[in-house]
């Protein structure tokens, strides 16, 4: 996050290339979405070069910014997000000629938000793949500290809530909002996207951490991931799982399939 702070809406290095042109190997660009309280160059300075690197067409967007410039982003509405989103969706789909785009997101950007766009913006006609690092997909309980925070402040009589809670991102992806509930209403996928949740079970942040998982509904396909299965000792937690090697391989197995290469598990002991 730091090394945003001179300029937060930079791009991450192998992103942002409008001239690029997707490959027959890989026909569709891959867009980066970031979570809450980042942004597109501290969430995806691991990622992008590596997708770039393995000859994607890599774009990264920000959004859901509450003033112009903001260093952490991706705090407004969930459905408003949504809407950028999709506009950014349709720049990158005019730009490179490609009839879909794949989705890469970290958190509230590889869970709830797109989520949201692909119901209740028609894109589920533009993605193939929806691939979330540690998504908000059900929400959190951040513990239960989202709660009690509620109760705590309520009887003390103050406004505004602890660790950022009372941005409206926020308040969309704690379990029960009405943001959640009115988009899994029917069911928690869109027929003819496949979804790959890639989740860590030392999540402290998405809690707990198998509200990440999804099911399929028919017409749809979802691999639930869940990160110590293929990698034991790995134990990246929520923040640091889109700078994990391991998660890199596991994204570009989602990505391509057909090509999937086996992870070699790379030791991650702190759980950040």
């Amino acid at each position: 996050m730091l090394a945003s702070v001179p300029d937060p809406d930079r791009s991450p290095a192998g992103a942002n290339d409008f001239t690029c042109r997707p490959s027959a190997a890989h026909p569709r660009p891959v867009i980066l979405v970031h979570g809450t309280f980042e942004n597109a160059f501290s969430n995806w300075s691991g990622l992008a070069p590596v997708l770039k690197h393995a000859g994607y067409c890599v774009f990264a967007l920000n959004y859901g910014q509450t003033k112009p410039h903001a260093l952490m982003k991706g705090t407004g509405p969930v459905p408003d997000s949504a809407k950028q989103l999709a506009a950014y969706v349709e720049k990158v789909l005019a730009a490179t000629g490609a009839r879909k785009v794949d989705l890469v997101g970290h958190s509230q950007g590889g869970g709830l938000m797109p989520q949201w766009y692909l119901r209740f913006n028609r894109g589920a006609a533009k993605v193939h793949r929806l691939v979330g690092i540690n998504p908000s997909n059900h929400g959190t309980t951040v513990d239960g500290l989202a709660h009690v925070a509620d109760a705590v402040l309520d009887v003390a009589g103050h406004t505004g809530k602890p660790l950022g809670l009372d941005v409206p991102a926020a308040e969309d992806q704690t379990v029960g909002s009405p943001v959640l509930r009115h988009l899994y209403a029917k069911g928690d996928t869109e027929p003819g996207v496949t979804y790959t949740n890639i989740v860590t079970k030392t999540d402290t942040l998405v809690t707990p951490y198998t509200n990440q998982f999804l099911t399929a509904v028919p017409g749809a396909t979802v691999h639930n991931i869940l990160l110590q299965d293929v990698c034991p000792l790995d134990l990246t937690g929520h923040f640091s799982g889109a700078d994990d090697p391991n998660v890199h391989q596991l994204v570009l197995n989602a990505l391509d399939p057909a090509h999937a290469a086996p992870v070699h598990c790379a030791l991650r002991p702190i759980p950040l």
